[in-house]
């Protein structure tokens, strides 16, 4: 397929700035990442010649991802100090659009599309404890990673509902590479603990960068109940990461399964965090069956959200956040076919569920190697701008906050990102 066969989706959507004409609400940089997100932005060779291995935050090892470069930075900066959570994009025989470009014009890194410019950009700046080792000669970037302003340790690296080849969610890319994998990386002993707790104490150093900790992983359903060794995973890595402060609490998000009370209680009042994630990746019981076939059967959707809403009892109204995939509910066969129908349906189920004290954390579907869905078209700009707007208002109705999901400390979701202009 030809460059010039991925721009003909042109002719049956809003351009970027016919939906920002028609939507007026939606700030232009915010507009402008969502689109990114969703066509994805390819480094000329001007851009990647901008990059410094020695300033800048690169892809973890070199990590060569089919570019034909040694290294690639995992996002940029705007002017406004928000964050695209984008690498560079590798344009597939599946790609359906084409992405933006990101060049080089007045020696200024610059987002392209169409021959105009946009907005300039910056790369991530790397954090000073990534070239550093910790006592056991463990390299630091390899404990934790970390966002411009956000501190993350993953303490296991593949998701268990992947133990079925057909039980994972068809929209995800992220554990693709652990499907087949033994659980040799995710046992976690002494070292790896002493190691997550120098690692953070080195991080913390670095005066000004970080504004809250981030743990996520994989889903593990062993234990006496399920998900009982990811509780005890958790729990023990964040007891590690605490002996580098001197407060009970501070600003620590946990994105992990839907857990029961009791083990939501565990993690409240054994850890110091403070605010809480799970996800049902799409509001529709039934599309929750088809895209997320492992969860709908360890857990199911209803009580998924109930764990939602014990979360609420424990954490309080605005800690807890349910995670979706912002325009899945539209693949096919089974998802919805027209995008007025497909917003009217989430947005109804966003209402209940937020009437419980549950706000929302969306991010914007993307196709990608590995996953199931990654040769599906995503829906248009339009209906991401909508449904951006559509969660913003349904949080403001509900009175909740959001306080480690915002621009500053994540980036990745259109909807919080509005929650800096209330």
């Amino acid at each position: 397929m030809s460059i010039n066969d991925k721009t003909k989706w042109r002719e049956n959507e809003l351009s970027y700035e016919q939906v920002l004409d028609k939507y007026p609400d939606i700030p232009p940089i915010v507009a402008l990442k969502i689109d990114v997100s969703r066509r994805g932005i390819s480094y000329t060779d001007k851009a990647f010649a901008k990059v410094d291995p020695n300033v800048h935050h690169v892809e973890p090892y070199d990590y060569m991802i089919g570019h034909g470069q040694n290294v690639s930075p995992i996002g940029l900066f705007l002017r406004d100090g928000s964050v695209i959570c984008q690498a560079h994009s590798k344009v597939y025989d599946w790609t359906y659009r084409d992405p933006y470009i990101l060049d080089v014009v007045d020696d200024k890194l610059v987002i392209v599309d169409n021959d105009k410019v946009y907005e300039e950009a910056w790369f991530w700046e790397k954090p000073d404890f990534y070239d550093k080792f910790t006592s056991n000669g463990t390299p630091m970037r390899m404990v934790a990673s970390a966002r411009p302003q956000r501190i993350t340790i993953a303490p296991a690296t593949k998701c268990h509902f992947w133990d079925n080849p057909k039980e994972g969610c068809k929209y995800c890319a992220l554990f693709s590479g652990h499907r087949a994998a033994n659980d040799e990386g995710d046992i976690r002993d002494d070292k790896w603990f002493q190691d997550v707790e120098e690692t953070v104490k080195e991080a913390i150093k670095q005066k000004g960068r970080y504004a809250s900790y981030h743990m996520t992983a994989g889903s593990t359903l062993s234990g006496a109940e399920i998900f009982d060794d990811e509780v005890d995973l958790y729990i023990n890595t964040l007891h590690a990461a605490e002996k580098a402060f001197k407060v009970k609490k501070f600003p620590v998000k946990l994105v992990a399964s839907a857990f029961s009370k009791k083990q939501l209680r565990r993690m409240y009042e054994e850890t110091a965090i403070t605010t809480y994630t799970t996800d049902l990746e799409v509001l529709n019981k039934d599309l929750f069956g088809w895209v997320c076939p492992g969860k709908a059967k360890h857990v199911g959707y209803e009580e998924w959200k109930q764990r939602l809403y014990d979360a609420v009892e424990i954490f309080g109204r605005g800690n807890v956040d349910c995670g979706i995939v912002g325009g899945v509910e539209m693949a096919q066969p089974n998802g919805f076919t027209d995008e007025k129908e497909a917003l009217k349906a989430v947005l109804s189920e966003a209402e209940e569920i937020a009437s419980h004290g549950v706000s929302f954390a969306e991010c914007v579907w993307n196709t990608l190697p590995g996953a199931i869905f990654m040769r599906q078209k995503t829906p248009s700009l339009e209906y991401y701008v909508q449904l951006a707007l559509g969660l913003a208002e349904v949080r403001r109705k509900n009175g909740l906050n959001i306080y480690t999901d915002d621009y500053r400390r994540c980036g990745n979701h259109p909807n919080t990102d509005l929650a800096r202009i209330d």
